[in-house]
């Protein structure tokens, strides 16, 4: 198995992405703490993948909660080697002036200050196991943005800096990070990101942009969040990966 003997935290993971990535590290031997704002959401996935998983309800722009979090981990399964900032917030596609200043705040907060939380709290312990890895999921938005979804595109492009940046400081730690970008997905955020009902109609209008034909798939982003932290991506670091079936081509 490929993360045979690894500790995973996975936030945003009682649904979409973040569940189909906690439940293919935990097929792969990881240990995984599923960790959500939404808690009995991943107690009920924690249950579902068994003895390997652990649960926590955590909101990822508070500090102590993310310390909470990764002390979670150190205490089930002993340590941390994985960290996957998965949970993501945004803005129903709209123009960007019609945006409430609390929706803004929320957005950065959950895309970008979580990111942050997270490395101070998870590095001294990957720097105990003699390494890690942190995965951020970003976003096409970041490197093809378009109107209606301005601040959270600017969010992600943000994730993607920080993603490149902390992969060259982190490095002599033997810490990687990389990040992945989903194009448009089959998650609970469908209909925000559309800014319309989510009907076949509405749906083929997105499609059409993508040359693979489809929407991705918690099972595209799994796996590879997967390729990412398996040992034998041990020399990848700073790579922002689109999973997007063309869209960026």
């Amino acid at each position: 198995m490929r993360l045979d003997g690894k500790v995973a935290i996975v936030t945003g993971g009682a649904s979409g992405f973040g569940r189909g990535i906690c439940e293919l590290y935990a097929q792969e031997g990881a240990k995984v703490v599923v960790a959500d704002v939404n808690g009995q959401g991943a107690r009920e996935v924690a249950k579902s993948i068994g003895s390997s998983a652990s649960h926590i309800a955590v909101d990822v722009t508070r500090k102590a909660e993310v310390q909470a979090m990764v002390a979670e981990a150190v205490k089930t399964f002993g340590g941390l080697d994985i960290m996957v900032n998965n949970a993501g917030y945004t803005h129903k596609n709209q123009p960007a002036l019609n945006v409430s200043e609390d929706e803004f705040d929320r957005i950065y907060a959950v895309n970008v200050k979580a990111i942050y939380l997270a490395t101070l709290a998870c590095v001294p312990e990957m720097e105990k196991r003699g390494g890690g890895v942190i995965i951020n999921t970003a976003s096409t938005a970041g490197v093809r943005p378009r109107p209606g979804l301005t601040w959270y595109n600017g969010s992600k492009g943000a994730a993607i800096t920080l993603t490149k940046s902390l992969a060259a400081e982190l490095a002599p730690k033997k810490i990687r990070v990389c990040a992945i970008n989903p194009v448009i997905g089959e998650t609970g955020m469908l209909e925000q990101f559309m800014g319309l009902p989510d009907t076949p109609e509405n749906r083929a209008r997105f499609i059409a942009t993508i040359p693979l034909g489809r929407m991705s798939r918690p099972s595209d982003i799994a796996n590879a969040a997967l390729f990412f932290a398996d040992p034998a991506s041990n020399f990848i670091t700073g790579v922002c990966m689109e999973v997007d079936g063309g869209r960026c081509v």
